[in-house]
């Protein structure tokens, strides 16, 4: 977005605000349209991208804010996103973007990209009339903040309420709320910190490992022995520690540490570091007797292992899918990992009752 001549290129933001039934994305789910027809992002598997193009045309040519429904629920195969995978009610939200206003909603975004806490942004998606602030975004810092920010003041206490209810539930929705004579949608986005993914190791399947986690979006450090891995290193990961100088990487709850070193002692050591630690997540390589002898010595010298502590340890670390090879493995860990953070247990969706998504 920073690299966009705004001087010479216009653009529109389109979100995914609503999902009703089947949809591909869910809501959250953005499309960054330039002018010239150049797209980043996605709002569906495909069957929705092409008519959303056009709509952003036409929101840029207007200059103004739309908010598009797409109702695929119909048995029409003349109705865009039917046959497609779509099966769904889907609300896109279409926003201009204008580089001066420092409360687009792009730049609301970028400055949630380092939180480490859940994020609220919060977005008016729809009005019965004409509403000057549709497509506003704002960001709920605290009570005081966004009473004093936000336009529709005489439903604010009603909006507090229920944006506090999904931070809770950490779950996304878009409400209706009734002013005098409106109907106004609001859209509260529940906005989750990047998964952070911390890797002890210098062996060749880190490698894989860190093009997994970054080919995800996540932010990935590793603590090896510079002498031994290739500088490449350098260019995938999000940064490179050297393990000599004992550096334990920041952690919190949405950390996920993995132990690769294949050296015993090592695995040993750096375990110690990160029991302290606030992440949630502690994956082990190799059988679990390996595990449960550290946690034995452990015992032996008087530190046992909590409880709570156990719960957070994953040995072996990965999903059961016959993994073998470093790149299978990868994926059997980063599958875990997502599973751990998002609540799920990792099996197969046919066997899951009710739907895919809770929201």
């Amino acid at each position: 977005y920073e690299s966009i001549d705004f001087s010479t290129t216009r653009a529109v933001l389109a979100t995914v605000a609503r999902v009703e039934g089947s949809s591909y994305r869910r809501t959250g789910a953005r499309m960054l349209v330039l002018d010239d027809g150049t797209y980043l992002g996605g709002i569906s598997g495909g069957c929705l991208e092409g008519d959303a193009l056009r709509r952003a045309q036409q929101s840029i040519f207007q200059d103004k804010v739309s908010l598009v429904t797409y109702d695929t629920t119909q048995d029409d195969g003349h109705q865009i996103g039917v046959g497609l995978g779509c099966n769904g009610i889907i609300d896109v939200l279409f926003t201009p973007l204008y580089p001066s206003d420092e409360e687009n909603p792009v730049r609301l975004l970028a400055t949630l990209t380092e939180t480490r806490q859940p994020a609220i942004l919060i977005s008016i998606t729809g009005a019965s009339a004409p509403l000057p602030s549709l497509g506003k975004a704002i960001v709920y810092e605290n009570d005081e903040q966004f009473r004093a920010l936000f336009p529709v003041s005489s439903v604010a206490a009603e909006v507090l309420h229920d944006l506090k209810e999904c931070l809770t539930h950490r779950t996304s929705r878009t409400v209706q709320y009734h002013p005098e004579d409106l109907v106004v949608k609001i859209f509260i986005e529940v906005i989750m910190p990047v998964t952070r993914l911390v890797l002890f190791g210098s062996n060749y399947d880190i490698y894989t490992m860190v093009r997994t986690g970054r080919e995800l979006g996540w932010d990935v450090t590793v603590v090896a022995s510079l002498a031994k891995t290739d500088r490449s290193l350098l260019s995938i990961a999000t940064k490179l520690l050297d393990n000599r100088l004992g550096i334990t990487p920041p952690t919190d709850y949405y950390t996920a540490v993995v132990l690769m070193a294949h050296d015993y002692k090592t695995d040993f050591d750096n375990l110690q570091k990160i029991l302290p630690t606030k992440t949630s997540y502690i994956g082990m390589l190799g059988p679990r007797k390996r595990t449960i002898k550290m946690i034995d010595a452990l015992t032996a010298e008087g530190k046992p292992v909590s409880g709570t502590d156990m719960q957070r340890i994953f040995s072996p670390a990965g999903l059961d899918i016959g993994a073998a090879t470093p790149e299978e493995i990868a994926l059997s860990i980063a599958a875990e990992i997502r599973g751990h953070f998002a609540g799920r247990q990792g099996m197969p969706l046919r066997n899951r009752q009710g739907t895919i998504y809770e929201n």
